[in-house]
């Protein structure tokens, strides 16, 4: 029996994945993140699942549910929001369910940043301002920050700043960031990005904290970085015309219209080969 960790997306029902939605409806036992998951994403465990919601059970609790299903013959769907890959506590279940010889696996899931960049229509990397993206937090009650990724050394590269789980420090966020982006470096705060309720913030790093709102809190996220301007970058040389590309021909060379390669059919039972 195994344990299947999903990563079940930042808040729309459809961007769940095919296999997250597969493994789900197979799984006798669902135990899932609180109010992240939404309803609709539930719906897909089967009629008669053992659904259980982990936000009022410890560590030990968790494992032991997980523990309690495998014993019975029951795979296991763990749903967690976003991508399992960061800030998911997904590690400490996994090492402690190895340590019970209980057999894991992981479906990765779409994360809020992209999410959130889809919702401002934006590109996070834009060539000639900036090709980088850093995914970081500000220090919390659940995390404590190395001392080597602090704010100010992530700043000093220029690049995008993913900033997660710091809504609640953004003034510290601001203060931080202008001496090393500039006053007028634009940012956007994306609260509960693809869900219903989705709303976004945009402004400068001087002028943000004026504009934001009570209700924004916990499930947000801080861009920064002068992608958001959306202006001022240069073209990539990937669809340039003289740009080769290994599985595109030079334009002047081949037509770029290509058969569709036929696939083989199988061999019939009995068939001589």
């Amino acid at each position: 029996m195994t344990v299947h960790f999903i990563g079940a997306g930042p808040g729309a029902p459809d961007l769940l994945t095919i296999r997250g939605q597969k493994i789900i409806s197979q799984c006798p036992v669902c135990l899932y993140a609180g109010s992240l998951i939404p309803n609709e994403i539930l719906a897909y465990c089967p009629s008669n699942a053992t659904i259980i919601n982990t936000a009022l059970l410890d560590l030990d609790g968790i494992i032991e549910e997980c523990r309690n299903a495998t014993n019975a013959g029951h795979d296991v769907a763990r749903l967690h929001s976003g991508d399992l890959s960061i800030w998911s506590a997904m590690g400490e279940q996994i090492r402690l369910l190895k340590q019970a010889k209980i057999d894991v696996s992981i479906t990765p899931g779409v994360p809020s940043f992209a999410a959130a960049a889809a919702s401002l229509g934006t590109e996070l990397t834009l060539p000639g301002l900036v090709q980088s993206v850093v995914l970081t937090r500000t220090p919390g009650r659940a995390s404590a920050m190395p001392d080597n990724e602090s704010l100010e050394n992530f700043a000093k590269t220029g690049a995008t700043l993913a900033i997660h789980l710091s809504i609640h420090n953004l003034n510290y966020v601001t203060n931080t960031l202008i001496p090393f982006y500039g006053a007028d470096c634009p940012v956007a705060i994306i609260y509960r990005a693809s869900w219903p309720d989705q709303h976004i913030i945009t402004g400068l790093l001087s002028t943000i904290q004026n504009e934001m709102s009570e209700e924004i809190e916990r499930t947000a996220i801080i861009l920064v970085g002068a992608c958001l301007d959306d202006d001022g970058f240069e073209n990539s040389r990937l669809y340039a015309s003289d740009y080769d590309r290994r599985f595109r021909p030079n334009s002047n060379q081949a037509n770029p219209k290509q058969e569709t390669p036929k696939q083989e059919k199988p061999a019939q039972k009995g068939a001589k080969t």
